[in-house]
């Protein structure tokens, strides 16, 4: 089965850090790829920009209408993904918690609808 990890994190926090500490921070996610590649549970990964480059849309009467930033405003923001297959969510919750950016932020771990996950 597939789910999804969102990794949430402060994003002005995540900004203030030193270049060469945001560096080893990469180097410890591309390791932890690594260790998901080899265990065979990799799917997909990606960083997002700031919430700062988000739009919001939605329907109303009939109308499309948008704001500026992110659905939510809260203390900790959406700065990634990671698409795993693990065979169920006590595994996929394992894996989550070997990924280092629960060391600095929270991950939700969420199953795909089995009928509707990716190929």
């Amino acid at each position: 089965m597939k789910y999804l990890l969102m990794l949430y994190a402060d994003e002005a926090a995540g900004a203030a850090i030193p270049k060469d500490q945001m560096d080893r921070f990469m180097d410890m996610m591309r390791a932890y790829q690594s260790e998901l590649e080899k265990a065979g549970a990799f799917v997909s990964t990606s960083a997002l920009q700031p919430t700062s480059a988000a739009r919001t849309i939605w329907t109303e009467g009939g109308a499309l209408r948008s704001h500026d930033g992110p659905y939510a405003q809260t203390s900790e923001q959406l700065g990634g993904y990671y698409i795993i297959d693990a065979p169920d969510m006590e595994s996929a919750v394992r894996l989550a918690g070997k990924c280092p950016a629960a060391t600095w932020g929270k991950i939700e771990v969420r199953p795909y609808h089995p009928g509707y996950a990716p190929g």
